[in-house]
């Protein structure tokens, strides 16, 4: 035992530094991109974030977050929010065990879920606008719409990438390359889940209260 650890011990030592051992594998190179781009996104958020905070007063004479905001149908369109990103979770341990009628069944649930979210989220925005509370109103409006517009953009591609990557799953079964397509997929959904908490309680909790 002695001379095999020896052995070992000396392979190891001769090893190339990690940095030198040639090009990284295609997952590594695709989580590393990946989380890159979810960065930059977070970095893009924070920035209507703080447009958001600077102008969340800037009424112009007109209404606040106080006098538009229904709490109730807000807090009905997190819960929608919320179960979808524990559906796609469902669906990433189907796909683990490479069980592709429940992946199927739990990205469809999914995808209803958000669906339902952005069904509340346009109509909050229709009724803003037919009282008169477009962008146009106020600079406050027009962060909010700003903001709120953005994540609501982040999730309807979201869902075009969801109905894309069933459709493979369906025509490929559960292939590598798919595999790490949809393992990316699901980040961008946590990582949607992550900003709209912090969008409810900034710009909904928070407005309501002023």
């Amino acid at each position: 035992m002695t001379g095999r650890a020896s052995r070992m011990k000396l392979e190891r030592d001769i090893q190339p530094p990690v940095s030198e051992r040639g090009p990284a594998s295609k997952k590594i190179v695709v989580a590393y991109g990946f989380w890159i781009f979810l960065l930059s996104d977070f970095v893009l958020f924070s920035g209507f974030f703080a447009a958001y905070a600077v102008q969340s007063t800037a009424t112009a004479g007109g209404p606040s977050g106080h006098d538009l905001f229904d709490l109730k149908l807000v807090a009905v369109e997190t819960a929608l929010l919320l179960l979808s990103s524990f559906a796609c979770g469902m669906a990433g341990v189907a796909m683990m065990v490479r069980n592709e009628r429940w992946f199927q069944t739990a990205m469809a649930v999914t995808g209803l879920l958000g669906a339902g979210f952005l069904a509340i989220e346009l109509h909050e925005f229709i009724k803003l606008t037919g009282e008169g509370a477009g962008p146009q109103r106020s600079a406050f409006l027009s962060a909010f719409f700003a903001l709120v517009g953005c994540h609501g953009l982040h999730v309807t591609l979201g869902l075009v990438w969801l109905t894309t990557m069933m459709a493979q799953i369906r025509a490929k079964r559960f292939r590598d390359d798919i595999e790490r397509r949809i393992a990316c997929f699901m980040l961008f959904w946590h990582a949607l889940d992550i900003i709209w908490v912090a969008l409810f309680t900034t710009v909904y909790l928070l407005g309501s209260a002023l």
